[in-house]
């Protein structure tokens, strides 16, 4: 009985509170795709440089957030509203591709529709409530994941801090965890 229980349960988070798992899991896929991948020299490069540019991204955006107090609008928030969003896409296909897994892909896909649509909502929504107009100008002039692509005006550059990156988001650790992954995918490289 408690088995069923904890099933019920495990399976009704899934459903309706999967925001939960969405960490974890991708943690879990770059550790299922880095140590089951089976890597090709000229795919493991593509996918080395998106990797790359996921984890700039993250970095980027993780050193101007500003979590709850202040709507962030500068910096790569200037680009795109959910720039961290964009780096993790970023990360994911990179590491598909770098592991040369074909079955990497269509878990990725999952994973991106499943979790994605409802964080992004459910965080609109929270700074939709919190910031009011401000959030309602902002997501008029940008876009959810598809940035825009014109150039960013001097007062919406801001200040980017690696300490509050390391603070907000502990993402020079998980910048590092990244490189370690990849770097073990390179020792496998056929």
């Amino acid at each position: 009985m408690a088995k069923e229980i904890g099933l019920k349960k495990f399976f009704h988070n899934v459903k309706y509170r999967r925001h939960r798992y969405r960490q974890f899991l991708g943690i879990a896929f770059t550790i299922l795709v880095s140590a089951a991948g089976r890597p090709r020299a000229t795919w493991f490069i593509v996918g080395f440089i998106l990797v790359i540019i996921g984890i700039a991204i993250r970095l980027w955006a993780s050193g101007h957030i500003k979590k709850d107090k202040v709507l962030a609008t500068d910096g790569p928030y200037a680009i795109v509203r959910h720039p961290l969003y964009v780096g993790n896409i970023m990360l994911g296909l990179g590491f598909a591709i770098a592991s040369g897994l074909w079955w990497s892909f269509p878990l990725l896909i999952g994973f991106l529709i499943g979790f994605y649509p409802p964080a992004i909502r459910r965080e609109d929504e929270k700074l939709h409530r919190l910031f009011k107009e401000d959030w309602e100008l902002w997501r008029r002039k940008t876009w959810a994941l598809i940035p825009r692509f014109t150039s960013i005006e001097k007062n919406q550059r801001g200040n980017w801090s690696f300490w509050q990156s390391l603070r907000q988001n502990g993402e020079p650790v998980i910048a590092l965890f990244l490189l370690l992954c990849l770097y073990y995918l390179h020792l496998k490289l056929i």
